[in-house]
């Protein structure tokens, strides 16, 4: 079969690197256009983009397929199946009407729960116990298409984006590629209805959502700070300037009235913090324009002291 792959970020990179592995032949890559990243703002190529040019498939980068002029490059190529993962963009009709099976999309969730962009990070905001990976049939909705397989694995208490995407990403791949041999074997599946109720939507992630409210419980901040590695990374500001933490745990400590943000401690291997409900356990730190640190080694540069605040001083 000729195969098409749509998909921008490290999740979809593994995904296409898994398809050539396997033996498919993907003939075109359709992903983003190339932005500013990293501290330094550099435009780089996206993750599928690099894995496309190492391997010498023909890249396209349209920042819209609205209209005939950006779809007729494509179109104008036959292929059998579009393969679809975390791609950013829409599929208009013309586009999914295009491959002679349709257009496969592999969705880093349980549907129809977190539909959308961001389904890992809210997967790790809500507490879900359990997330997975849906293959399905795509339609003109937002991932509202008929489903052809869905993998289910459970989300670890220390899980972070980082480490479910990289499983979402090695499941959502083996159920593509067993759905992709049966294709070319001319046995597909058939797909099923998504289920009526329990949709939810995953919207796409805000910057000034990473940014940590100390009046929440201890259990909803290590939520964020796992949902939010590696990407943008949850942020408080310490005496004006920006901070942010990268690894935090919950700990149990004697209840005392002080106000959210307080650092109770500097004198373990963490800086435990008041919150909102209980306290956090602060292990990783990065100040801004540095690097990460330990807790220890944040505390002895910047000369944190217990009483001291997160959350206050400047904008």
């Amino acid at each position: 079969m000729k195969i098409g792959f749509a998909g921008t970020p490290a999740f979809a990179a593994y995904v296409l690197s898994s398809l050539q592995d396997a033996g498919f032949q993907v003939s075109l890559v359709l992903t983003q256009p190339d932005r500013p990243r990293g501290r330094g703002l550099k435009v780089l190529p996206s993750p599928v983009k690099q894995v496309a040019l190492e391997r010498g498939i023909a890249v396209y980068q349209p920042a819209t397929l609205a209209t005939d002029a950006a779809r007729a490059p494509l179109l104008a190529q036959a292929i059998d199946v579009l393969v679809v993962a975390a791609y950013g963009l829409i599929l208009p009709p013309a586009v999914l009407a295009w491959p002679r099976h349709g257009c496969v999309n592999v969705h880093a969730s349980l549907l129809p729960r977190w539909r959308g962009a961001a389904p890992i990070q809210r997967t790790l905001l809500a507490g879900d116990m359990e997330s997975g990976v849906t293959l399905m049939q795509m339609d003109a909705g937002l991932d509202t298409g008929p489903m052809l397989d869905a993998a289910r694995i459970p989300v670890g208490p220390r899980e972070t984006a980082a480490t479910l995407e990289h499983k979402l990403a090695a499941q959502g791949t083996h159920a593509l590629i067993a759905y992709l041999r049966r294709l070319a074997a001319g046995a597909p599946d058939r797909p099923i209805p998504q289920p009526a109720g329990g949709a939810t939507y995953a919207s796409k992630i805000r910057k000034s959502e990473a940014v940590i409210d100390w009046s929440a419980s201890a259990a909803a901040i290590d939520r964020l700070v796992r949902a939010f590695d590696p990407a943008p990374g949850a942020s408080t500001r310490l005496a004006g300037e920006m901070v942010k933490v990268w690894r935090a745990q919950p700990v149990a400590v004697v209840g005392r009235e002080v106000a959210p943000g307080t650092v109770l401690s500097t004198d373990g291997e963490v800086i435990v913090v008041a919150c909102g409900e209980g306290a956090l356990g602060v292990a990783e730190l990065q100040p801004a324009g540095g690097r990460r640190m330990s807790a220890a080694a944040f505390v002895a540069g910047r000369g944190l002291a217990r009483g001291e605040r997160f959350g206050v001083g400047g904008p």
